[in-house]
């Protein structure tokens, strides 16, 4: 069965996109920590982080990288943090979060409350810095 990652992927849900290539994507996340927390995920279906072929590890990585940099020229940050738990979703995904302190990445926290258009256009603004 397909994951929620893959069906945001095919648009059966819907979801907030900031990035794309042919291996990767990017969206923001519903529930987040920060303005402009951002899932990365390989758009093969594969549970476990550590169980993507090197190669595409790596890829995903520098995707990742992409995609932080653009985070921090829409949303201002000291820096952006990079996690990986991968027990929410049976996905590989890394969570991509604008920090300023490194209190800032706590899953206990509440997440910050966004309105749909606050969502769009704020995936619009990153995605054309992506871009």
């Amino acid at each position: 069965m397909a994951s929620i990652f893959t069906k945001i992927i095919s648009g059966e849900i819907p979801g907030y996109k900031v990035a794309e290539d042919e291996q990767f994507y990017a969206f923001l996340d519903i529930r987040p920590l920060a303005k402009g927390h951002t899932l990365v995920i390989p758009k093969k279906e594969i549970d476990y982080i550590f169980d993507l072929e090197d190669e595409l590890l790596g890829e995903m990585i520098k995707f990742s990288k992409r995609v932080g940099l653009a985070i921090e020229k829409v949303v201002p940050c000291k820096r952006m943090g990079m996690t990986v738990l991968g027990l929410e979703v049976p996905h590989a995904h890394i969570h991509l979060v604008p920090i300023n302190s490194v209190y800032d990445i706590d899953f206990k926290k509440s997440p910050v409350e966004m309105s749909r258009e606050e969502f769009i256009a704020l995936a619009d603004k990153i995605a054309a810095e992506f871009n």
